[in-house]
């Protein structure tokens, strides 16, 4: 019973420790996303007659595994991300997942992105946004932690490493996933540079456009060449109701859920429009459903939520001392906002459609887990700068004893 009452005192302090402006909205938005999923998929799924809970019951599990996983790393010693071995390996995984779904992974939308292992099925460039995060953040710190290692290396290395990620990513094709990879690299690249002097900069930023520039620049041969379904989405994007027949239907329909809505929604189960009307209506158009269910007032809600958690992590990256913890911050903070951006753009019709989806809220196991990961790496930072506190409080109050 003592040694009970001992880890009941110690669990209550370390949820005592976790930051509510972080825990809050992000679990919140998990739940949202739960009931959405279900409203989404349920009606649909009974029309092709599957169990109207299914996706429900694999959401529930995702969001379930995704916080317990959340609460894991952020109770974690950080330096575990920083192993070299660790993340040697996990490049080389990625590198050979990545190179395996392109030639063997399960299509979806004319993209071959996944690796179907049966009860979930692993996107390995939702894996690589992770990645990208806590592999560049310690490259960089490392510099910044050891001026007098040679920099010869210092941008070369991560920029072919990054190039090549972008690279797979984008012939899968994949020009959403390959995006938001390559905007969480450039913001990376170019904190990490403003350490250095100014020609580090310009380099950096010469790096991470050429890292950038090279994949997009094959994809667009390899879609001049075999014709490409991305191309038609663009069109649509620009005259989708002369397109409405075809590559159009999409938006227009996300159009006339959004109008449906108007302020406070048909009410909750009540969409038309995921009657078949639009497709992906669980995942990449979820805010669509939301939006003609519950109005612009539930859609306001989730993305306030959202920009606090992205607004959060951008202070918890400026306030701190130590690099390491401020590049995680930086690269977080920019997943979350593009990723928001990019999906939010595509279902209003401000930005091409890329497939993405909303965080927190769109159906998928791959994106949960990382996106929950990554919460999970911020509170963890949040955490470590409250004991810093702490201790500097304490050393304070000795000092003036």
């Amino acid at each position: 019973m003592p040694e009970k009452g001992v880890f009941m005192r110690r669990l209550k302090e370390k949820m005592r420790q976790l930051d509510p402006w972080l825990l809050v909205p992000y679990l919140l938005l998990c739940a949202i996303g739960i009931v959405m999923v279900y409203s989404a998929s349920a009606a649909i799924r009974m029309q092709t007659g599957g169990s109207p809970t299914a996706y429900l019951l694999k959401q529930t599990i995702y969001v379930l595994l995704g916080v317990s996983g959340a609460l894991l790393i952020a109770n974690m010693n950080l330096n575990v991300f920083r192993d070299a071995r660790l993340l040697g390996y996990s490049a080389l995984a990625l590198l050979g997942s990545l190179i395996f779904v392109k030639g063997f992974g399960a299509a979806v939308n004319g993209a071959q992105g996944w690796i179907n292992l049966g009860i979930i099925s692993i996107q390995p460039a939702e894996v690589v946004k992770f990645y990208l995060v806590i592999y560049l953040a310690n490259h960089f710190a490392n510099y910044d932690e050891h001026p007098q290692a040679s920099h010869q290396h210092m941008y070369t290395r991560p920029a072919l490493l990054t190039g090549a990620l972008l690279f797979l990513i984008v012939i899968q094709p994949d020009t959403g996933g390959m995006a938001i990879n390559a905007a969480i690299a450039f913001v990376i690249f170019l904190a990490g540079a403003t350490a250095w002097k100014i020609g580090s900069l310009i380099l950096s930023s010469a790096l991470a456009i050429v890292m950038i520039g090279l994949p997009l620049a094959s994809n667009w041969i390899i879609d001049h060449w075999s014709g490409s379904y991305k191309a038609a989405r663009f069109v649509a994007y620009l005259n989708p109701f002369g397109t409405k027949n075809g590559a159009g239907a999409q938006l227009v329909n996300s159009y006339y859920a959004i109008s449906n809505g108007g302020l406070t929604g048909a009410g909750l189960g009540n969409s038309i429009q995921k009657m078949g009307y639009l497709p992906e209506p669980n995942t990449d158009f979820i805010l669509a459903v939301i939006a003609e269910e519950l109005g612009f007032v539930a859609v306001a809600l989730i993305l306030v939520l959202l920009a606090i958690l992205v607004c959060r992590i951008i202070i918890l990256g400026a306030r701190t001392n130590e690099m390491y913890e401020g590049l995680l911050c930086y690269g977080v903070a920019t997943f979350l906002a593009v990723e928001t951006a990019f999906n939010v753009g595509g279902v209003s019709g401000l930005l091409p459609i890329t497939g993405v989806t909303l965080p927190f809220i769109s159906y998928g196991g791959s994106s949960m887990l990382v996106l929950s990961a990554s919460i999970g790496l911020i509170l963890n930072v949040s955490r470590r700068q409250k004991e810093r506190a702490a201790l500097a409080k304490l050393e304070g109050e000795m000092a003036h004893v």
